[in-house]
């Protein structure tokens, strides 16, 4: 049955049986048995259904950093995130309380050398060939972690062109999409579709300016744009939760202007109607002579989809997946459900694609995704310990008191403003899924 309303704005999710036997199967089932408490996800009957694998909960002791760098956590594009630095050793120190980032895994080996060294050399990456007919280029954006959207154009048999997550609109943005079509001999002029993951500006922004000049349509899922409808509504009644969090006084107003009523809506992004085409799950991009279907993958986003093109062996994955970073989770507006449940379960709806190259929506292409898809629930796996050693330990705590304790990327002392909020939500949804957010205190 429906969780009780929290006053962390009321995400709630009913039990959801777990199918999967691999590790993001057990990384949920671990989270269950660290308080031994049921495990909740979004209750869906286009996500696979999971059953969990048993297995003794870790102690979580203490955590030693000699390794290289974690990977940062994504907080949202286009909001400024924490970008780890190579051979760097940061380790916080908020109320009393060390927090030390956790063991990182390996990054997937680049596909793709000049993207590599683009991103190395903090460069943008020329344009490039993917398969024929399919390209990547391109777009920078002022805020984010990192400083591109890879862009994908595909081209149809009939000769139009789709394009993937076109990027950011302002700050030269769409100058960046027109010449990397330039590089390969056409135009803006020849775009029909515009294929977006999510609604990010670094991945939608563009798409109102390329409809205006070109008459293309724009697909998006349908929660995409349920979200994109309420936003001023959702910000505002952000305000409420803010105020229970615990913040310390100097920290609440950049919080509420970046989170709550004080937050910049819209991003540039898109005017109505926000898409032509409303993708579901499963349902094929109008490319002529491409089979390019839609894979329905919330947890980022409620309405984030990546693109399976198995004939060309490409899979695009927008934010869900990338190659280094650790996409944020519920950065989609207000769902009521918990949106860290459903990332669980989306990524593994992965499983059956591990010997696609995928095509991210930043850094660089790489295989291997399910490998991929098992660190990222480690990682979840391993802050749900963090937030339940916080609960132990603590009595009655604030939110944000628990959430200093939990080793985000540089320290919850850096943070300030949208990637506060995030932290702080995403350690309400880990206490969530361990059923114990009603220990924690309102203020």
């Amino acid at each position: 049955m429906p969780r009780k309303p929290s006053h962390f704005g009321s995400y709630r999710s009913p039990p959801f049986v777990l199918s999967g036997s691999g590790t993001v199967a057990t990384a949920l089932a671990s989270i269950g048995a660290i308080s031994m408490r049921p495990v909740y996800s979004r209750a869906s009957a286009r996500l696979s259904a999971w059953r969990p694998v048993p297995r003794p909960a870790r102690a979580l002791g203490e955590q030693k950093w000699s390794g290289p760098r974690p990977a940062p956590d994504h907080f949202c594009s286009p909001c400024v995130g924490s970008r780890a630095v190579e051979g760097q050793t940061r380790v916080g120190r908020v109320a009393g309380v060390t927090t030390v980032p956790p063991p990182a895994a390996p990054a997937p080996e680049p596909i793709s050398p000049v993207q590599a060294a683009a991103l190395r050399d903090g460069v943008l990456p020329p344009v490039e060939q993917v398969r024929p007919g399919i390209w990547t280029l391109a777009v920078p954006f002022r805020f984010g972690v990192p400083d591109a959207t890879l862009v994908y154009v595909v081209e149809g048999s009939d000769g139009s062109l789709a394009v993937i997550d076109p990027g950011w609109s302002a700050d030269g943005g769409l100058a960046e999409l027109r010449d990397g079509l330039a590089g390969i001999g056409r135009s803006l002029d020849d775009v029909s579709l515009v294929a977006v993951t999510h609604l990010h500006a670094d991945h939608l922004g563009a798409a109102a300016a390329i409809r205006r000049a070109t008459g293309a349509r724009v697909a998006m899922h349908g929660l995409e744009v349920s979200a994109l409808e309420r936003e001023r509504i959702d910000a505002e009644r952000n305000d409420a939760d803010i105020a229970t969090w615990g913040l310390p006084e100097h920290l609440r107003a950049g919080v509420v202007e970046a989170w709550g009523s004080g937050r910049r809506i819209g991003m540039g992004r898109i005017e109505a109607p926000y898409a032509d085409v409303l993708l579901e799950d499963g349902d094929l991009l109008p490319i002529p002579g491409r089979t390019i279907r839609t894979l329905w993958t919330p947890g980022h986003t409620t309405g984030h989809v990546c693109f399976l093109d198995e004939a060309d062996g490409l899979l695009f994955s927008g934010d869900h997946v990338l190659p280094r970073i650790n996409s944020g989770i519920g950065l989609g507006g207000r769902t009521g459900t918990n949106p860290l449940g459903d990332y669980l379960a989306s990524l593994e709806r992965l499983d059956p694609y591990a010997e696609l190259e995928v095509c991210p929506g930043h850094e660089y292409r790489f295989r291997d995704v399910v490998t991929r898809a098992e660190t990222l629930a480690r990682h979840r796996e391993e802050r749900s310990r963090h937030v339940a050693a916080a609960l132990d330990a603590l009595h009655r705590p604030t939110l944000f008191e628990v959430a200093a304790r939990v080793p985000f990327s540089g320290g919850i002392e850096s943070m300030t403003g949208f990637l506060l909020a995030s932290a702080l939500t995403q350690t309400a949804f880990h206490a969530e899924l361990l059923g114990r957010v009603g220990e924690i205190r309102p203020a």
